[in-house]
Parts: C-alpha cells; sequence; structure tokens
C-alpha cells in the first residue's frame, strides 16, 4: 500500500469463533478526554502484543466513536456524515438509540484472546469511560444466526468490500474510514420455533438448510431478504455484516448482535428504515413480530492512520468548547433522541448515495 493511502482499520477481518462488543460513555472532564485521545495510539500495540501470544487466533480490534464524542475529544474536522443514531419505526416496533460514544469490535478464533485484549483495553481507560453494554458472541455452527439461518450471505467480497465500506474522494480527510451501526436485538426463540420451517423460510426469505434464496414469486415482500436488498441505479448496495449469536440459556435469553459496516449511513439508516416502518410504510420485517432491538448506536471508524494520530488532536486549539460537548443531561439527551427520531426519512426508491461506480459521492 503507498504510504500516502492510510491503513485501514481491521474492518474486513475474516469471521472469528469468538467476539466481544463493547459500548461505553465518555466521562465529563477535559482530564477524561486527554486519558481517551492518548488511548488511541495504544490500541494497535495492545492489539500485536496480545496477538503474538497466538498468531493463529486472528485477533483483531475496530474502534469507532460516536458523534458527540467526536465533538468532545477531537474537535474539527469532523467526518462529513457522523450523527446521532436515527430511530425508526412505531413504539411497539422501534429501533431504539441507547446511549454509547465508544464501540471496540474485538474478534478473534478464540475467546481468551478477546478477553484479553477486552481486559487491557479497558484497564488503560480506567474511570475515563463507563462500559454501558457488552457482549461476548460466538459462532453459531456454519455461521447460523439464533434463529437457524445463515448469516451474511450476501456480504461483499474480495474487491467489493473496500467499495462498499471505506471512505473515498467523498471526505479525503477521512479516507480509509467506515461508518458502523450497531443493534442488539432479543428473540422470541419460543414463539419462533413454534413456526413451521415454511414459515420461517418465508419471513427471512431463503430456505432454512441450504441457504438458497427464495424465488420471487414465493418471497413474500416483506421478508427480511427482500426489505435489506438495497438497489440503486440497477446496482445493488450492499453493507458488510459480521452479526453473532449471544445468549444466556438459563436466564432465557437468546440474541443477535447485529453490527453492520458501510461507506455511509446511508444504507445502513435504510435498511432499518426499511424493516421498522416498511417498504411501503405497514410492509415491515415480519423477522421483527419475533425479534426486539434494545440497543441502537451509530459511530465513526477512522482509519489506523488517523486512529493513531488522533492522540495529538486537540480540540480546542480548533476552537471547540470542550466543556460544552461532555455529554448531556437526560433532557437534553430526551430532546436530541425526539429530535433523531424525527429526521426526514429516505424517499422511496432512492438511497440518495449517488452513483456506485468509483468513487460514489454519498449525499
Amino acid at each position: 500500500m503507498p504510504n500516502d493511502i492510510p491503513e485501514p482499520q481491521a474492518v474486513d477481518s475474516p469471521i472469528t469463533r469468538s467476539v466481544i462488543f463493547i459500548v461505553a460513555t465518555l466521562s465529563a472532564g477535559q482530564d477524561h478526554a486527554s486519558a481517551v485521545r492518548a488511548w488511541c495510539a495504544d490500541i494497535g500495540a495492545l492489539v500485536r502484543s496480545v496477538g503474538k501470544r497466538v498468531p493463529s487466533g486472528n485477533l483483531s480490534c475496530v474502534c469507532g466513536f460516536g458523534s458527540d464524542a467526536w465533538d468532545t475529544l477531537f474537535g474539527a474536522p469532523r467526518p462529513a456524515q457522523l450523527h446521532p443514531f436515527r430511530e425508526f419505526g412505531p413504539s411497539e416496533r422501534r429501533a431504539v438509540a441507547t446511549p454509547g460514544d465508544i464501540l471496540l469490535h474485538i474478534r478473534a478464533d478464540r475467546m481468551d484472546l478477546c478477553f484479553e485484549l477486552a481486559t487491557q483495553l479497558t484497564g488503560r481507560l480506567g474511570d475515563a469511560v463507563s462500559v454501558v453494554d457488552e457482549v461476548q458472541g460466538f459462532r453459531y455452527f456454519d455461521l447460523r444466526s439464533m434463529v437457524g439461518f445463515v448469516d451474511g450471505t450476501e456480504n461483499p467480497t474480495g474487491r467489493e468490500v473496500p467499495e462498499f465500506t471505506m471512505i473515498g474522494d467523498e471526505d479525503p480527510e477521512f479516507a480509509a474510514g467506515s461508518y458502523v451501526l450497531v443493534q442488539k436485538y432479543l428473540h422470541d426463540m419460543t414463539g419462533w420455533n413454534a413456526l413451521t420451517v415454511e414459515a420461517q423460510e418465508h419471513i427471512i426469505g431463503r430456505t432454512k438448510l441450504s441457504d438458497i434464496e427464495l424465488d420471487e414469486g414465493v418471497k413474500p415482500s416483506w421478508s427480511h431478504s427482500s426489505l435489506t436488498t438495497l438497489v440503486e441505479n440497477g446496482e445493488e448496495v450492499k453493507i458488510l455484516r459480521d452479526n453473532m449469536p449471544f445468549g444466556r440459556p438459563g436466564a432465557g435469553e437468546f440474541g443477535t448482535y447485529f453490527i453492520g459496516y458501510a461507506r455511509s449511513p446511508a444504507p445502513l439508516e435504510q435498511m432499518l428504515e426499511n424493516m421498522f416502518v416498511g417498504r411501503p410504510p405497514g410492509n415491515y420485517d415480519r423477522l421483527l413480530d419475533f425479534s426486539r432491538a434494545v440497543t441502537g448506536g451509530l459511530f465513526f471508524v477512522p482509519s489506523a492512520t488517523l486512529l493513531e494520530a488522533l492522540a495529538e488532536r486537540d480540540p480546542q486549539a480548533a476552537g471547540v468548547n470542550v466543556s460544552a460537548s461532555e455529554p448531556p443531561d437526560d433532557a437534553s439527551a430526551s430532546a436530541s433522541a425526539s429530535a433523531s427520531a424525527s429526521a426526514e426519512p429516505h424517499q422511496e426508491g432512492s438511497l440518495n448515495i449517488g452513483s456506485l461506480k468509483g468513487n460514489r459521492q454519498y449525499e
């Protein structure tokens, strides 16, 4: 890779057997913000140090930052399309926004590697952050989701991966960065397992055993497959999923942690709108009759090159009032969530993301 092209973070790491997802909020105060900035320079070295102990373990870590946290920690410039998570859907079927300033996506083929790296990373942060969600996921047989179907079949591969996941000329200061959206879903497995296999296949849009997509004449328009397939100018728009099952059978908890990477938030949010609102409105994803989203966050993943450089970023030098950017109180957070929920939806039939050829200009 030429020296003038930033090195991306490990967004396209191979699917592994184990994962830890950590979402944390930033503690108030400039000392805490300074600690997090300094920590940015340590992440790569910690991944290398822990991973070296088991070279075959495929250890990797992706770190992302939420919109408010970016302003507090780094100031201007900021990623062009970074904004708070946008909620979608009616109250009984809602893609909810939950607190989150920092995301860690830690992957390996051994949970001990994930555990050790998570311990080292969070230990360095100390009281500069508060962990608000932590999920340990696992590979389920042949890449099955918790509901028994193969997950991630239509992920981009090869040269498609950077084309759909890495920022290019449309935001050059943040080239080789990505946007990532996460949600934690809990499933009603009793209700789901009461369905026939045929009914489940119609909801997913694929055969359960062979993972073959149903014919268009058979697959309902409200199937998960139909509503998460996006087409712009005759070309399919893809995201990179690395979803993982998790659960506690003794507590009756069965879940899927959704994580999707993309070059812009637009396709990620269009998929959520299609699922939770419907395409057209009311024609929603019937998988949501058995799956409930309990968290939601949108983060920006800087390139590995920029992540290390952010340790030296001084937001005050850029004219940012750090104290004004500290996490809002509950009333402000509620107002912000309401504003996000009432944001203009995408226009039906257009993702507003421009051409899929070359360097797409996301709007």
